[in-house]
């Protein structure tokens, strides 16, 4: 079915690669938070088990309005773990059992998240004709900006 919602096709192909990429990035931090929720050890076990498991709901929420919004557009989410893990930047290290490294490593990606979303914003409303998509990712943005404030904290 064509799809004719005001963006060229060739707009709307570049916007889904680049969703596509940020959304295997989501899978791989996904991924990393619920795996820290099930090896979290220490003093504030439970308080660190329950922030994450929060984190990976909102995560999990995020995924489904990628994949969403690349249907929306006429395209195809990947779906596929092997192909996911080609596309993402994150990388998914042994999963440690120290609070802070967990906390550090969860930091650092969620600001390499939102340094491309910011990237994305403007590129998906000037470049690609697409400000639905650039809405989107503002509020993606804002999401994970409170995500890594909240990490932060107990880093300072």
């Amino acid at each position: 079915m064509e799809v004719n919602i005001g963006i060229s096709e060739k707009n709307r192909q570049a916007v889904a690669v680049a969703l596509n990429e940020l959304l295997a990035d989501e899978h791989i931090l996904y991924n990393k938070t619920r795996n820290y929720h099930w090896s979290i050890e220490g003093p504030s076990f439970m308080e660190f088990h329950k922030l994450y498991e929060t984190q990976y709901t909102a995560l999990a929420e995020t995924i489904d309005q990628i994949a969403e919004r690349i249907r929306t557009i006429g395209h195809f989410a990947e779906g596929r773990l092997k192909e996911l893990i080609k596309l993402a930047s994150l990388e998914e290290p042994e999963a440690p059992t120290d609070q802070a490294e967990q906390i550090k490593n969860l930091e650092a990606d969620h600001e390499t998240i939102i340094k491309r979303l910011r990237k994305l914003i403007k590129d998906f409303d000037e470049k690609y004709k697409d400000i639905g998509s650039s809405d989107l990712i503002t509020g993606l943005l804002k999401e994970h900006e409170k995500m890594a404030w909240m990490l932060r904290s107990y880093l300072r």
